[in-house]
């Protein structure tokens, strides 16, 4: 089984580097799953991808999980953002972030959402499986790590 419950492919993958606000992590997540051409409407996503998170950060414990569930989401995508450094998300733990895991979901997907956010969740929470991402240099690296069978 994958790591976060379904293949991730490594154009949906990103290192982020110079990224230093949420702002400019959320903008380069969105750009990386548009890749994946599962999003009809990029200004939707963006626009609900914004407005989620000024709700509340998603950010905890150097993990974030920005969610959207909207009609403009063909299939369940996720997009997986990976920083060295860390990224000030405004977490609620104040601390930085060093995994992102965007979930792109259509409308009225809330069952397999929760599956996929129990797997990644159980994923993340495993000992050493952070820092194993935070190792890797390139997108195929982290794509070899979350897609192992």
């Amino acid at each position: 089984m994958f790591a976060f419950g379904k293949e991730i492919p490594t154009n949906a993958i990103r290192i982020l580097g110079d990224e230093s606000s949420k702002f400019d992590a959320l903008e380069r997540m969105i750009d990386t799953v548009m890749t994946t051409n599962m999003v009809t409407d990029r200004a939707a996503f963006r626009k609900a991808l914004f407005d989620r998170e000024a709700i509340r950060s998603t950010g905890f414990r150097g993990v974030a999980i920005p969610h959207v569930r909207i009609d403009e989401i063909k299939e369940p995508t996720l997009g997986v953002g990976v920083s060295k450094r860390g990224i000030d998300f405004e977490a609620l733990d104040g601390e930085p972030v060093n995994v992102i895991v965007l979930f792109a979901m259509p409308s009225g997907s809330d069952k397999e959402y929760l599956g996929l956010l129990a797997q990644v969740m159980m994923s993340l929470r495993t000992e050493g499986f952070c820092e194993q991402l935070v190792a890797c240099d390139s997108p195929a690296d982290i794509a070899a790590v979350l897609n192992q069978p």
